[in-house]
């Protein structure tokens, strides 16, 4: 029974796995419209490995509750847990970022023939990643909020770059996905979120008292209410208003002291 909580964990890293695998298969190539019109075409195996990050995502949660339910926690869940995440959260998304960034450079003349060292920028994500879950396991007091943005969290917000890429419809939107200078942007600041000192609640719940978790439930209602209007558009929004409730939460406790 103790060893179920780690089969949750190891599940989180296959699937992490199959993301990369899917990162990796696709084939960039320059496409034309009826009115001869360019644009970059992909196929949407990209796709398919945001839905596994996310599925990653979706047993991370869970891991640590059936550890709690079996009262299976233990300092081996901890150590597997983030080395699980590091493929999950921190590779596969620096994958994703790394073929946007080729998309990137597709569009431009002779674009699929530049350097690959380019590209290898998106590789910052993995690495700050892997340094935020090693911080995170030699802090023990990061148990009911943060220092700097959670790794998983990060890497649900680049995986979600594929599914706007086809989905959200916008020209603009799939505009700026497609500029090397605002994924390099993207990259850096995601890359310092993690690394950051920044205060940033935890999604857990020390009590049950509405004071206590009122920034958790405005998120809630905001994250609920940007997906019905906004669709896939909705995880950025909502790993934007996680940062702003995160901080002013944390200035009201403050203030409060």
């Amino acid at each position: 029974m103790k060893n179920i909580p780690n089969l949750f964990t190891l599940l989180n890293l296959f699937f992490g796995c199959i993301a990369v695998i899917f990162t990796l298969q696709n084939g960039i190539a320059i496409m034309y419209n009826a009115d001869g019109t360019q644009y970059i075409g992909i196929p949407e195996r990209v796709g398919i490995a945001s839905l596994f990050i996310g599925l990653a995502g979706l047993i991370d949660f869970l891991d640590g509750l059936v550890a709690r339910i079996f009262k299976a926690t233990s300092p081996l869940g901890k150590q597997l847990d983030s080395l699980a995440d590091v493929v999950s959260f921190g590779v596969a998304p620096g994958m994703i970022l790394y073929q946007f960034l080729r998309m990137s450079f597709a569009r431009q003349l002779n674009g699929l023939d530049v350097s690959p060292l380019l590209f290898f920028p998106a590789l910052l994500f993995p690495c700050a990643a892997a340094f935020r879950l090693a911080k995170f396991n030699v802090d023990e007091t990061q148990r009911y909020g943060f220092k700097g943005v959670p790794t998983p969290a990060a890497g649900i917000l680049v995986a979600s770059m594929p599914l706007i890429y086809w989905y959200s419809g916008n020209d603009t939107v799939i505009s700026l996905l497609l500029n090397k200078w605002l994924l390099y942007g993207v990259i850096l600041l995601l890359s310092w979120l993690m690394t950051s000192n920044l205060p940033i609640m935890a999604l857990k719940f020390s009590d049950y008292t509405l004071k206590s978790n009122l920034p958790k439930l405005i998120l809630v209602v905001l994250a609920i209410i940007a997906a019905i209007f906004l669709r896939w558009l909705a995880v950025p929004v909502v790993f934007i208003f996680y940062i702003i409730v995160s901080l002013l939460a944390e200035k009201k406790a403050l203030q409060n002291k």
